[in-house]
């Protein structure tokens, strides 16, 4: 069917009174409805706090869960539990126990993806897109035949499709784990700082990880989150060093691996744990100015480039052309 025999096929099925300028009109209408709403959500201020509180009594309660009932008892209420359908489908395609689930599962934390059905979404996803991106892309191309084509060339775009959205899972979740460590770098010297002044105030280490998320709440919600679930993991865990280890591995950059490092050391040797984190705050600090450094001295080469494309030639025309007017004036007289 081409897309004049579709045309048609709508029209003679809209109610009376109603062309096809009406649908036009009806579906702009309803377009421009959707882009305001989206739009007023996405402006809409939201309160961080709020949200913030709401995940941490969340993660609260499912730690201490975890703490007071015995394995048999959450297995038997796992299977009694309803069990949506595509965890279903990806236990009927045994996809869940795959030798790649511990990965995935630590690059969806790594991201901030958290929670019970994160990986079955993940994996859901992953499984889901290739064929549905494939079916639209093979309506759009051999059916509705809308860009004139060869039929290899559809083929590769059909192909291209499909294996763009294969990957597309993969590559939301490494920019969001990277842009999340990028935040959780930037905010570990005042962090660390703010653990001196704490350590130097006489708290214990559940209490410094509690004060600094509180104050570090608004300003980097990244850090303050990470160091309030590693208070609570602090307070239900049986030993305290699994905790900061699953601070390190939730986190998964070198400089919270450094402090990480750190307090193990302090609680295990008593080191003086203020002047520990003073040395490894200065550190760090002497990292984000070296990195600061790099970027600066880079700048002149990177921006050799575009000066080269963007500057020089309309100097060069600036420069030429009254000469060649004039040259052509001269011409023109004699």
């Amino acid at each position: 069917m081409t897309l004049d025999g579709i045309i048609a096929f709508i029209a003679d099925r809209l109610p009376p009174g109603m062309g096809m300028e009406g649908l036009i009109l009806l579906l702009t209408a309803l377009s421009a409805a959707f882009t305001l709403g989206a739009i007023w959500y996405g402006l809409l201020q939201q309160n961080p706090s709020a949200q913030r509180a709401r995940r941490l009594a969340t993660t609260r309660s499912s730690l201490r869960h975890d703490l007071l009932h015995a394995r048999a008892g959450r297995r038997a209420q796992m299977q009694v539990e309803p069990v949506s359908a595509m965890k279903r489908l990806l236990e009927a395609l045994d996809l869940l126990k795959n030798n790649q689930t511990r990965k995935i599962s630590r690059s969806l934390i790594q991201a901030g993806i958290r929670g019970d059905d994160a990986l079955v979404r993940f994996l859901f996803f992953k499984l889901a897109l290739p064929p549905i991106i494939g079916i639209v892309a093979a309506l759009l191309l051999f059916v509705f035949d809308l860009w004139p084509l060869m039929l290899l060339q559809k083929i590769m775009i059909a192909l291209f499709a499909v294996l763009a959205a294969a990957f597309m899972p993969d590559i939301y979740v490494k920019n969001a784990a990277t842009k999340r460590q990028q935040a959780l770098l930037k905010a570990l010297p005042d962090a660390l700082d703010l653990l001196v002044i704490c350590a130097e105030a006489g708290l214990s280490l559940d209490a410094m990880l509690k004060r600094v998320a509180e104050e570090l709440g608004e300003a980097m919600p990244e850090m303050a989150e990470e160091l309030t679930i590693t208070s609570l993991e602090l307070g239900f865990l049986p030993e305290r060093r699994k905790a900061l280890e699953n601070l390190a591995e939730r986190a998964g950059i070198a400089g919270i691996r450094g402090l990480v490092t750190t307090l193990l050391q302090a609680e295990r040797y008593g080191t003086p744990l203020a002047h520990s984190l003073r040395v490894l705050s200065a550190e760090f600090r002497q990292d984000r100015m070296t990195r600061a450094e790099e970027k600066a001295a880079r700048l002149p080469s990177l921006l050799t480039l575009p000066m080269i494309v963007f500057v020089m030639p309309p100097l060069v025309i600036v420069l030429v052309t009254p000469g060649i007017l004039q040259a052509m004036d001269a011409w023109v007289t004699k």
